[in-house]
């Protein structure tokens, strides 16, 4: 899909349905591309389309250069200009971590029509009580990581081995694990966004110094009419805490808590997320619009 002079990658999986609206996935970083969403083609077994696509910045539609280009009002033009390239006018949506933030701010600011619903894995309403949250969490790391990770952040520097070190250890214990037995969508090399990454959110999960350290929608969670599904697991970085907040302030949502799973929720406890998911979409596809 052209935009902004670039080009946008999308891949569909299954066939158009009168009776099963698409499902459209956002994936998270930003920069992480949509490689891990391959895990839930088997959604499309049912009928149902189901498109994601990798956002400008990263993947098949890497872009590097243009650090002004890495803010909240790039990427939800470019879902809004998707949704009108691919006659999107009804549709579910689906955002993971920084794609459940998208979704967020897309119904409040543009309260779009056609959204059947929207499902929240492992997002978050709050860059501040993210940051807060992950600060916490290392407070239960090995002290060696939590003096590494501390020295890091006092002088800027995100480059010692000591902290490296550490932050793979966060990212292994609340994120992910990859190794031989693992999707091999998820083991597949990819062309990470690090440029939209790092000016979009930051050098790190609890360090947005980025464009999107600035949002805030917490206070304004009640503006959203969508019927709403939040996911999130009890060792994920969306902790406990960060999902409730969510359902708390989204009126009529559900929140499912994935015991043992980490931020890719789909992939540690796929079987049950996928169940789950499908439930959801099959009794919200007649959603009035």
């Amino acid at each position: 899909m052209p935009f902004l002079g670039y080009r946008t990658y999308y891949r569909i999986v299954g066939e158009a349905s009168r009776e099963h609206k698409p499902l459209l996935l956002l994936h998270g970083g930003p920069g992480s591309t949509h490689n891990y969403f391959e895990v839930l083609d088997e959604i499309a077994q049912t009928g149902r389309q189901v498109i994601s696509y990798d956002q400008l910045g990263c993947g098949n539609s890497y872009l590097d250069g243009h650090p002004e280009l890495w803010t909240q009002e790039t990427w939800m033009n470019e879902l809004i200009a998707l949704r009108e390239h691919l006659h999107l006018d009804q549709v579910h949506l689906l955002g993971q971590s920084w794609g459940g933030m998208l979704i967020i701010a897309y119904l409040i600011e543009k309260k779009p029509s056609g959204i059947s619903s929207a499902i929240i894995s492992s997002g978050h309403p709050s860059s501040s009580l993210w940051a807060s949250e992950q600060h916490r969490m290392i407070e239960l790391m090995p002290r060696e990581d939590r003096e590494a990770i501390k020295q890091a952040e006092e002088s800027g520097r995100f480059d010692s081995p000591a902290y490296l070190r550490a932050n793979d250890h966060f990212m292994e214990l609340h994120c992910a694990s990859i190794d031989e037995n693992s999707p091999e969508c998820v083991r597949r090399p990819k062309r990470f966004g690090n440029e939209a990454y790092l000016y979009g959110w930051g050098p790190n999960e609890y360090v947005p110094t980025g464009s999107l350290g600035n949002f805030e929608y917490i206070d304004r969670l009640g503006e959203i009419k969508t019927p709403t599904l939040l996911f999130s697991g009890t060792e994920d970085l969306c902790t406990p805490t960060v999902a409730r907040t969510m359902y708390e302030g989204i009126p009529g949502s559900r929140w499912e808590l994935m015991e043992g799973a980490r931020h890719m929720c789909f992939v540690d406890r796929h079987q049950d997320y996928c169940r789950i998911l499908g439930s959801w979409l099959e009794q919200h596809d007649r959603t009035p619009i």
